[in-house]
């Protein structure tokens, strides 16, 4: 009886998908908290950029931005990750999550609906 149990869930298993959410879902949930804290914190929901703080220095009001990110190419996209950024915390993320990342911000807004 345990060897059929195991068989069956064996082929369960091969039928069955691979993955359980889209690569899109994946990208949505990794630009929304990567370590922690979220990409759209600073960059704003569809990486155009976003004022973080506005804060006053020596009587001068200062404001802290995170930069767009939506519209470089992908060479810089990976550098900027992948060293140290004044402001941008450290991820240390894989060339797998940074391509998904790549993906999020340049897909076709019309046909994401189900992953916001």
């Amino acid at each position: 009886m345990l060897k059929y149990i195991l068989y069956f869930f064996m082929i369960t298993h091969l039928i069955a998908k691979t993955n359980f959410i889209t690569p899109m879902e994946y990208a949505s949930q990794l630009y929304r908290n990567p370590r922690g804290i979220g990409c759209q914190n600073c960059h704003g929901d569809n990486g155009e950029g976003k004022v973080v703080a506005t804060y006053m220095h020596e009587n001068v009001k200062k404001t802290f931005q995170g930069p767009p990110i939506d519209d470089i190419e992908y060479s810089k996209f990976y550098n900027k990750l992948n060293k140290r950024n004044k402001g941008m915390p450290r991820y240390f993320l894989t060339t797998k999550e940074i391509e998904a990342l790549y993906l999020y911000l340049h897909r076709d807004e019309s046909t994401d609906e189900d992953v916001k």
